[in-house]
């Protein structure tokens, strides 16, 4: 099955064992510009899991590039050592390794010191997401960055990768060159379109004199920025036009979207409400056009479609960055006809894109170990334990998966009839249906296992005296929380209420959001869509501002789109007979709102304690059990800290 996802492949001289490939990415796991020895664990268990190419995130190798100081600095030579560490220790399993040489131009937002940085560009004009105004390059400031590209690609095939691509993608410098919108330069790098392409066909020429014939050279393009103010489809395709004429490249690689545009960016880190695989039909187009191998990524998450995409010959490899992400070992899964045990992504953007955008190495909440490969990995046990996990949701169901893993006895209580605690929520969403994976793919890892799981089941003392667990993991979530305000003559319900299927009284609702995550947004776009006339309060600076900034921002256009009027800063106070009372966080002003049905509340859940009584049996004269809380049981937070904490409990039995 899915047989044409293990062709081999050529790109230039580099032979490649399948047509799965690990796109780059941001991982934040550099160290001052070096590799570490958490980012070759990291790329080595991507190769380990079967993929046939990494190309390796956007290395600077410039300093007119601003860099923080998680990216790594192909302009020195001390990256050789790390990178060739790097190099040796995926190709141990038969993956090949590129790296990606990347200059942001004007899309940068602050530099390793947390200063307002100096950027540069093609010309003054300011970036829209970033907020900056880039100086214009100078002409020959713009040459010595070209020459820069040389010496990097030569240390890096130094190091022993076998390949390098030049990022001219997704709105970042080269990008800018090529933006008549733009680039208004007027010397030579300006005006026509041999002119903005100076930058990248120089660029490229001397990369390849380089690296010479032995080593691959490939170019990343963007053919719909998905902004109006992008580069066009057809200017990309004449570009890839001359530069296939110019042939110094292997091959060409198609992303979607623009760093410098809100509405271009959600395109480059796609969430779920994204269509799966929804950049295939452009690299189609490219591929009618030029005779090099095209390399597609963008939300592909699942074989099948990998599969079709390259049956219906719209590529010739398929890019997954965060498929791999949530499963390393997706491609052996897939070779060996395990497609079922694939741990599929959910495209939540919580844990890999969120933790880039905080300058936090890079994780999954399904796949804890992500990011951590050093640092967490489970340790032999000393005997067989019987362990009770108390709570079916995400972070139960995967301490009992580990603690089963490891060899121990688990047997799995959920107090409801169905598992998934609060993701069963959460999928019910508009545009969220696909997080419910959560709990689909911990099911599919509980078929596997040996945990006897008890729906519609509490733990009771009489129960845990009779049958005596060595070790009891709490993970019974948490429950609804209402505002501490008076509320008179007015319908209040809270958010998990509303999402479970009870409706406002009346048309016009009033959101009050304390928590300013998923449930607020999520809440105002299911009662817009049902037709209610929608207000969103937030307490925060902007609403969702808890969730990927990615993830918020899709959402806000949807809001938009459906009327949702939005405050900030507005701190519920009470309501009564139709008006609801907010204060403004800041200046504490009355907000007012009028003609109001109902108030749905959006406030922190709290821990549900139903297992306390379990402490009390514990005592230093008989300490006869051990108990592990973990997830909303211990503090309410999010899918990501639960399974996260479920993992080290389980691993910390012994």
């Amino acid at each position: 099955m899915y047989e044409n996802l293990f062709e081999p492949i050529s790109l230039g001289p580099t032979k490649l064992r399948n047509r799965i490939f690990n796109p780059p990415h941001g991982t934040t796991l550099g160290a001052g510009g070096l590799v570490s020895d958490d980012l070759i664990a990291y790329h080595e268990a991507r190769a380990r899991g079967g993929a046939g190419l990494i190309i390796l995130e956007g290395m600077a190798f410039h300093p007119s590039f601003a860099f923080e100081s998680a990216y790594l600095n192909a302009g020195r030579d001390d990256i050789i050592p790390g990178m060739a560490r790097l190099s040796r220790a995926c190709s141990r399993y038969g993956t090949a390794v590129f790296g990606q040489l990347f200059h942001a131009g004007r899309s940068v937002r602050y530099s390793h010191d947390g200063s307002r940085p100096l950027v540069y560009s093609a010309s003054d004009t300011p970036d829209d997401r970033y907020r900056v105004v880039p100086i214009p390059m100078p002409n020959e400031m713009v040459w010595e960055v070209i020459e820069s590209y040389a010496p990097a690609a030569a240390r890096l095939a130094e190091a022993g990768l076998n390949g390098i691509e030049i990022l001219a993608s997704q709105g970042y410098l080269i990008g800018q060159f090529l933006n008549p919108r733009i680039n208004h330069r007027k010397d030579e790098f300006g005006g026509s379109l041999e002119n903005r392409m100076r930058f990248l066909s120089e660029s490229i020429a001397k990369t390849r004199h380089a690296i010479g014939t032995e080593k691959t050279l490939g170019v990343r393009v963007t053919l719909d920025e998905k902004t109006n103010s992008g580069v066009e489809k057809e200017e990309t395709i004449e570009i890839c036009r001359a530069l296939e004429k110019a042939d110094h490249l292997d091959y060409f690689s198609v992303i979607s979207g623009s760093s410098a545009s809100p509405d271009g960016w959600i395109h480059v880190f796609p969430p779920m409400a994204v269509a799966p695989a929804f950049v295939a039909d452009d690299a189609a187009q490219l591929k009618s056009i030029v005779a090099k191998p095209v390399l597609v990524a963008g939300r592909i998450n699942q074989a099948q479609t990998a599969s079709q995409i390259l049956s219906e010959g719209k590529a010739d490899m398929i890019g997954m960055v965060r498929a791999l992400i949530a499963d390393p070992d997706f491609p052996n899964k897939v070779a060996e006809n395990r497609s079922e045990d694939i741990r599929a992504c959910i495209g939540c953007n919580q844990a890999c894109v969120g933790h880039r955008l905080t300058h936090h190495a890079i994780s999954c909440i399904q796949n804890p170990v992500t990011g951590r490969e050093l640092d967490l990995k489970p340790q032999p046990i000393q005997s067989k334990r019987l362990v009770w996990v108390v709570g079916g949701g995400p972070g139960g169901m995967k301490a009992a998966v580990t603690a089963a893993g490891q060899g121990h006895k688990v047997v799995l209580y959920e107090k409801q009839s169905k598992l998934g605690g609060q993701v069963n929520l959460a999928e019910k969403l508009p545009g969220r249906s696909e997080f419910g994976g959560v709990t689909t793919n911990l099911m599919n890892e509980l078929d596997r296992s040996s945990v006897e799981i008890c729906l519609a089941s509490s733990a009771d003392p009489d129960a845990l005296h009779a049958i005596g667990p060595d070790v009891v993991i709490i993970s019974t979530g948490a429950v609804p929380r209402l505002p501490e305000a008076e509320v008179t003559d007015m319908q209040l319900l809270s958010a998990w209420s509303v999402i479970a299927g009870e409706s406002p009284a009346g048309q016009n609702v009033v959101i009050a959001d304390w928590s300013s995550d998923w449930s607020g947004l999520g809440v105002a776009h299911m009662l817009a869509l049902s037709g209610h006339k929608v207000r969103l309060l937030s307490g925060a600076s902007t609403c969702g501002e808890s969730i990927p900034a990615i993830v918020r921002d899709q959402w806000v256009g949807e809001l938009h789109s459906l009327n949702v009027e939005i405050t900030c800063y507005a701190r519920f106070f009470g309501a009564q007979a139709r008006t609801a009372f907010f204060q403004h966080t800041i200046n504490g002003e009355a907000i007012i709102c009028e003609d109001v049905d109902a108030i749905v509340s959006c406030y922190p859940p709290q821990s549900n304690n139903d297992c306390d009584w379990m402490s009390d049996l514990i005592t230093p004269d008989n300490p006869s059990f051990q108990i592990k809380k973990i997830g909303d049981a211990l503090a309410p937070r999010t899918v990501e800290e639960a399974v996260l904490e479920g993992v080290k409990a389980a691993w910390s039995i012994r």
